[in-house]
């Protein structure tokens, strides 16, 4: 019996389709956690039936009355967002550096594969979203078949291009230089990219010399990507990150993403006194605001609701906006006293000699504080919006006022004293 033959897989190929249809199994099981198979029939047929009509309808019918306004550059647009998304998965494995370190021909060889396995995801996750695009490119922005065939050539190249390189980036820096490098790796591309598509219904042999020059450098890429040496484990730490990635999608509103090791606070940094008096229970309430600032789950969250509150208040007519105004801040008042009761409620609060009274009291200074951002910015929205340059001297104390006035109404109600 020949030495080849006494290993499981005789061949580098069998062994990366054995690798392969277990990366197939690994996925499928992922998604089986999240929903049952009888479940996503039940939404993918009606899904599908409803998507095909609607789709059957844009080639068709008349198209949606926001094609005559939006620019065309938004199609590209949209197209860079998702050709700078997703990585590379080159199925290496951990135990590769014991038993494959001896035949590097057949690690360039399971390389070479992933390599082209992850391109031809790449592109078939392309060509579906270019398929879903493609009647408005054509009946909503005019484009000839030639010109539209000529986009998508472009676009499939950048994403090899873009997805090669990024993941050279990543397998061979670390921190700031890693997002340094970034930059001629993902950005440029995708610039050259945006620009050479709003000139391509112009110069369509533009878009054809750009693509030639993208897959020439993805070439490139990959014959410098295995001939790489040094990067094993960092390979196998990516593979392993974009193998889980389906898993982090699905688990990301379930689990709370671990909090990375700090000997020091990124904001308040030498804790020194927050609020100027010294009373227990000012220090009280500024613990529970810095609390708030330095938790990124939290602050998170108050940003977001902030964001998307200013968007609400600034599209609804004028007669609303003072309505939605107060209904929000409530709504963030509201959050705030629940955020007080769950710091207060913390066993290492719970073991500091505080009283009933002093927590109260130092709820009642905390959340105004915290509650002022909020207050002030989305009053400054309603009062441009409705006062114009008026506004300048009325958001700050109206927005003050409202604050106090309705976090002492909820801390009237929610703090016992």
């Amino acid at each position: 019996m020949s030495k080849q033959a006494s290993f499981a897989f005789p061949t580098s190929a069998r062994l990366f389709l054995r690798r392969l249809i277990s990366h197939w199994k690994e996925q499928s099981a992922i998604i089986r956690t999240a929903a049952d198979w009888t479940v996503l029939l039940y939404i993918i047929i009606p899904g599908g039936l409803l998507g095909g009509r609607l789709y059957y309808g844009y080639w068709n019918n008349e198209l949606p009355n926001w094609t005559s306004v939006v620019p065309f550059m938004l199609m590209p647009a949209l197209l860079v967002i998702v050709i700078g998304t997703g990585g590379m998965v080159l199925l290496l494995q951990e135990g590769d550096l014991l038993f494959l370190r001896q035949r590097q021909n057949w690690i360039n060889n399971i390389i070479s594969r992933g390599i082209i396995y992850s391109l031809a995801v790449t592109s078939l996750k392309i060509a579906a979203v270019y398929a879903l695009m493609l009647p408005f490119i054509i009946r909503g922005y005019g484009l000839t078949w030639d010109a539209a065939l000529s986009l998508l050539i472009l676009t499939l190249a950048c994403s090899w291009c873009v997805k090669l390189l990024g993941h050279i980036v990543r397998v061979q820096r670390q921190g700031w230089r890693r997002w340094l490098w970034q930059v001629p790796a993902v950005a440029l591309p995708c610039s050259i990219y945006f620009r050479v598509a709003q000139l391509g219904d112009t110069y369509p042999i533009l878009m054809w010399i750009t693509a030639a020059l993208f897959a020439l450098a993805t070439l490139f890429s990959i014959r410098y990507r295995v001939r790489l040496r040094g990067t094993f484990m960092n390979d196998v730490r990516e593979d392993y990150k974009q193998r889980m990635r389906i898993a982090g999608l699905l688990l990301r509103g379930v689990l709370d993403k671990p909090r990375p090791t700090r000997y020091k606070p990124w904001i308040f940094r030498k804790s020194q006194p927050l609020l100027s008096s010294k009373l227990p229970e000012s220090r009280l309430s500024a613990a529970a605001i810095k609390a708030l600032i330095r938790n990124p789950a939290h602050l998170k969250l108050y940003l977001s609701f902030t964001g998307v509150s200013l968007v609400a208040i600034l599209i609804v007519p004028a007669f609303l906006k003072w309505i939605i105004f107060i209904v929000l801040l409530s709504l963030m008042t509201y959050w705030l006293f629940l955020f007080w009761s769950l710091f207060i409620g913390d066993d290492y609060i719970g073991i500091l000699p505080f009283t009933k009274e002093q927590k109260a009291e130092a709820g009642s200074r905390a959340v105004p504080i915290l509650l002022m951002p909020f207050a002030v910015l989305s009053s400054a929205v309603v009062c441009f919006s409705i006062y114009g340059w008026w506004g300048l001297v009325l958001f700050i104390p109206i927005g003050a006022a409202a604050g106090i006035m309705v976090s002492r109404i909820f801390g009237a109600i929610r703090l016992a004293r």
